[in-house]
């Protein structure tokens, strides 16, 4: 399989003024001539494997981070911020949108960090004029939501691999030495020995609507029957990473420059879970299951006793250095689209606002319960994906509190399905008769779609009483 060429000339352009070089001097340094440099500088070369290597030596920067190419991100955090209705009498072309990100990462991420406080403001404008409970309902619900997405955007800013937690959860490992076989007993075993903690499991109408609750002073943890076997064993051990690793999560949070309280909260609760996934699934094993079992998601599930969406969220985890699996793009929507949790990743990304595509077979899973559902999709801008979608439940309250239902999705790019079973007995022209979808309604210019909700932003309607096609909206 073919490297991706790595771009990174706003950033290494940037990094050079910051210390005050000209290209000369940089050049001089790295070794290379300063026309070379210039060409990269302007993208118009990519950035070889020893000029990375030879960047990080002299200049001591985090070669991860740097390496990571944010122009087809920032590209469409653009193209759905000048898709807005306020730029309606502008002239923003997609070659605009992609010169910018190209020429300013950070600049372009500003930008649209000024079109969601916008949009913030017109959402809490909107609230009030129809009167939600009043103000103070209104504000909390506001930055409850700012909070959980300045969450998501710090996970996906590091491609939600953490090697500091994946340390600790070896380590954990290491040094209780659990029983793969029974897991869940190693970890009650290990809060009673090692903590002094007593789990008990209690009925739902003890519990009612609390599915853990940690008894700080009793010194005991209490789960819900109504949990799962795999949920039980996932609280047990995110329990365990909040003690036994508190000063770790401290550390992470205080260096990702997030604020606000609620947003740390939130962070340390988004550390927790995923440490707990790592001694669920520890990195090794589990990769190396994976691509013997290529990318089974039952399979791994059985094997570690985990759940379908716990599987899910491990596999796009899979970034260590040297040792990566194949990129993954999550979602996970409820049965109104609402998006609940998303990782974009090779360029498939999802928008802040709005639902997602009619058209992709996402939406279809909810019909099909327990079953695992497959397709190539193509994006407007031609790139193509393998995506693989299933209804999963949480578990409800009996009769009164129906269980949720959820649909989670997962996807890579369409020249690394062969990695994955579900791509078995498709041909590689399948790829090439992809489904044609978008990022959501209004940021689609697809004009042959009769799915599609509403209009394009961007676009002009075109209104004819005289004709009526199988399109709900014409424009030009």
């Amino acid at each position: 399989m073919a490297e991706r060429k790595v771009m990174v000339g706003p950033r290494l352009r940037r990094m050079r003024l910051e210390r005050g070089l000209t290209q000369s001097q940089m050049a001089e340094q790295l070794g290379i001539s300063a026309s070379y440099l210039n060409l990269i500088e302007r993208n118009q070369r990519p950035v070889t494997v020893q000029l990375l290597l030879k960047l990080g030596q002299t200049y001591d920067i985090d070669l991860q981070r740097f390496a990571v190419d944010d122009e087809a991100r920032v590209a469409a955090l653009l193209k759905e911020a000048f898709g807005d209705p306020l730029f309606a009498k502008g002239d923003v072309t997609h070659q605009d949108i992609q010169d910018m990100a190209a020429a300013s990462p950070v600049g372009g991420e500003a930008v649209f960090a000024l079109f969601r406080a916008y949009r913030e403001l017109v959402d809490n404008a909107l609230n009030l004029a129809e009167g939600l409970d009043g103000a103070n309902r209104v504000e909390s619900v506001a930055a409850l939501r700012l909070a959980s997405e300045d969450v998501q955007d710090y996970i996906q800013a590091r491609d939600n691999y953490f090697p500091d937690l994946e340390e600790a959860a070896d380590q954990l490992w290491s040094d209780a030495k659990f029983d793969k076989e029974a897991l869940y007993e190693s970890l009650r075993a290990y809060l009673a020995d090692r903590q002094g903690i007593k789990v008990r499991v209690l009925p739902f109408d003890v519990m009612e609507d609390t599915l853990r609750r940690y008894d700080r002073h009793g010194r005991r943890v209490m789960l819900s029957e109504i949990l799962s076997p795999e949920a039980r064993c996932h609280q047990l051990a995110y329990q365990i990473a909040l003690l036994d690793r508190s000063e770790l999560f401290d550390e992470v949070v205080d260096a990702s420059g997030l604020e606000g309280g609620e947003t740390r909260r939130l962070l340390r609760i988004a550390l927790a879970n995923y440490m707990a996934g790592a001694v669920m699934m520890p990195y090794g094993r589990f990769h190396e299951a994976v691509k013997a079992l290529r990318y089974d998601i039952d399979l791994l599930a059985r094997r570690f006793g985990a759940d379908y969406e716990q599987v899910c969220n491990r596999l796009t985890s899979l970034q260590r250095p040297g040792d990566k699996g194949v990129p993954l793009f999550l979602v996970r929507m409820d049965c109104a689209g609402n998006v609940s949790r998303r990782l974009s990743a090779n360029g498939f990304h999802f928008a802040r606002f709005g639902g997602l595509c009619p058209r992709w077979g996402v939406h279809r899973a909810f019909r099909t319960p327990g079953e695992t559902r497959s397709e190539f999709v193509q994006m407007p801008d031609g790139s193509t994906f393998f995506t693989v979608a299933r209804l999963v439940a949480r578990p409800g309250g009996g009769h009164r509190v129906p269980a949720q239902q959820f649909v989670v999705a997962i996807g890579c790019e369409a020249s690394q399905a062969g990695q994955m079973v579900y791509a078995d007995g498709r041909q590689p022209a399948d790829a090439d008769s992809a489904l044609k979808i978008g990022v959501n309604c209004r940021l689609c210019d697809r004009l042959e779609c009769n799915r599609r909700a509403f209009p394009p932003l961007n676009r002009r309607l075109v209104i004819d009483e005289n004709h009526l096609g199988l399109a709900p909206y014409f424009f030009t």
